[in-house]
């Protein structure tokens, strides 16, 4: 016999929750907004990266990167289409950490160590993401309330 799982609404009442919530949110949002904007600061360097790991079309793929960390970033930070922000950071951050950080095939030990590192930034990235798209759903404190669900 399974226990029946219940949940609880997501509540903002408790102290400076509202205000731990958006600071997170700008933290995290606005980091990746920053990673964003370094894609086009950087075009040419990241596009020959993208190409040396095989990627096809790797300029328009750093530039589409660039946009959904960019907007996905902004739109998390500050509250704006939650579900679709958090969900297209969630889904880069898992799909490049597989395509871009493969660092299970890299015989170089700094490499292989460099590559983990960002294969591992890139996961928790994408489980901070899937965490705020599960509650994307609900009233964000402090948030300019523009979404679509």
């Amino acid at each position: 016999m399974l226990a029946e799982i219940t949940t609880l609404p997501l509540q903002f009442d408790a102290p400076l929750a509202g205000e731990l919530f958006l600071i997170g949110r700008i933290l995290f949002g606005g980091t990746l907004a920053f990673m964003g904007l370094n894609h086009f600061m950087d075009l040419d360097t990241m596009a020959g990266y993208a190409e040396f790991k095989g990627l096809p079309a790797p300029r328009f793929s750093v530039i589409a990167s660039g946009l959904v960390l960019a907007l996905g970033g902004l739109g998390v930070a500050v509250g704006a289409f939650p579900v679709l922000s958090a969900g297209a950071l969630a889904v880069f951050l898992a799909v490049s950490a597989v395509t871009m950080h493969d660092f299970w095939s890299v015989d170089d030990p700094e490499e292989q160590q460099s590559e983990m590192t960002s294969f591992l930034k890139n996961m928790y990235g994408a489980g901070a993401a899937l965490t705020l798209l599960a509650v994307g759903g609900t009233a964000w404190p402090y948030a300019v309330g523009l979404g679509l669900f």
